[in-house]
């Protein structure tokens, strides 16, 4: 039969994930780092999906496809929940922290201050405030986040921008991501921290490449979500480490 159906331009795809999790029916999955409509039948053509795309790479065609199967996506979506429940039984039940590891341990950081001395200082001091820094491990209701300026940044933001410690993490509480590796939709968690907690403004600090449209777009629907008005801003920085205009 013809019908509409979503297409993906996978020269568009940024690996970002964004649309597989945003499908209720598991039509889309993530193949060789790229978005994949998984089978005809899967997809309902509502497209639930569109919204979520950072970069536009989804839009709907008309063509002979297989009808909108119910029962085949039921059976799919419980032959997935098994494989991710089994998945969850191999790995350790946590003891006293979420992963089982010290180094998620929430805390607050005292910068230190650079010694007094004549010469020309060659050590930066780190500007860090709070650990961890990673979205996936940052409480939501960690103290550090009343009354923050919050610091959104793409993880490899740090590496490309030589001055990053001062230009950015200064005065602000940092989180970190990769929407690409990470594989997971930060914008219902960072929601969560923008509605329960005091923010006083956000900014966000991306790559030029197109996978970092991911945390840009997860930070911006995160405060639409929230409610809340929030000063924020965004900066872009070249892979030769320069501020974009």
């Amino acid at each position: 039969m013809k019908r509409k159906i979503i297409t993906i331009d996978h020269d568009k795809c940024n690996g970002c994930g964004l649309c597989a999790e945003a499908c209720h029916e598991g039509a889309i999955g993530m193949v060789d780092g790229k978005a994949k409509l998984l089978r005809d039948d899967y997809c309902d053509g509502l497209g639930a999906c569109l919204p979520a795309c950072p970069t536009g790479a989804i839009t709907f065609e008309e063509r002979e496809a297989a009808q909108y199967n119910e029962a085949a996506v039921k059976e799919h979506l419980g032959k997935k929940e098994v494989k991710e429940t089994a998945k969850k039984k191999e790995i350790p039940p946590p003891k006293t922290l979420a992963c089982g590891c010290p180094g998620t341990n929430s805390k607050s950081i005292t910068p230190k201050k650079p010694e007094i001395s004549f010469e020309p200082a060659t050590v930066p001091v780190s500007r860090l405030s709070q650990w961890p820094v990673q979205i996936k491990l940052v409480p939501i209701n960690a103290p550090y986040f009343d009354g923050a300026n919050i610091l959104i940044a793409a993880d490899c933001s740090a590496f490309a921008y030589g001055d990053f410690h001062n230009k950015f993490i200064k005065n602000h509480v940092t989180l970190i991501g990769c929407p690409k590796l990470d594989m997971v939709d930060y914008s219902e968690k960072l929601t969560e921290i923008f509605k329960n907690n005091n923010i006083k403004s956000l900014t966000i600090v991306r790559m030029e490449v197109p996978c970092c449209g991911g945390i840009e777009h997860a930070a911006i629907e995160a405060l639409k979500n929230s409610g809340k008005f929030i000063p924020w801003q965004v900066y872009t920085i070249s892979t030769d480490g320069e501020i974009l205009e």
